[in-house]
């Protein structure tokens, strides 16, 4: 499985499957998915495209994984809540700075959970936690609030 970031759009995963066709889901900022099958004698050209919202993304991921709820893990949507990656561009006007001067929590409401750091997690990063490019924050918000979160993390 490879991901592609697609600044402004979310994200893309590909993955070869064990028969060797190429799937890819375009998992969209505001929740929404595409997922697109490509042809096995082209496989640049797309063989079928299928649009769907959250709503029906979650219940695709709940046919495909139902063991995958716990009683004891949240379910953010739930609440209305996302928890999505966001990626610290190295051009970031962040990179080298502190998470607190940021100020994303008090602009947006968003929180960082966590960090991830080449092969570390760093839980619960405390305001004077130094970020780096190639960063990849946990934030948890609103959808707004993600978004508003992701922009001010790419500010260059």
């Amino acid at each position: 499985m490879s991901r592609t970031p697609l600044p402004g759009i979310g994200v893309r995963y590909d993955l070869t499957t064990r028969e060797h066709r190429h799937l890819s889901v375009v998992a969209q900022r505001d929740g929404g998915r595409v997922l697109s099958t490509y042809r096995v004698d082209d496989p640049d050209e797309c063989a079928m495209s299928l649009k769907l919202t959250a709503g029906e993304a979650e219940a695709l991921i709940d046919a495909l994984m139902p063991a995958h709820h716990s009683p004891n893990l949240l379910s953010t949507t739930d609440l209305g809540l996302v928890a999505e990656r966001v990626e610290l561009p190295s051009s970031s006007h962040w990179s080298g700075r502190v998470l607190g001067d940021t100020r994303m929590r008090t602009e947006t409401g968003a929180s960082v959970v966590a960090v991830l750091r080449r092969a570390d997690a760093i839980p619960s990063p405390a305001p004077d936690f130094r970020l780096a490019g190639g960063d990849t924050l946990i934030v948890i918000g609103t959808r707004e609030g993600v978004e508003a979160a992701a922009t001010i993390l790419g500010r260059e």
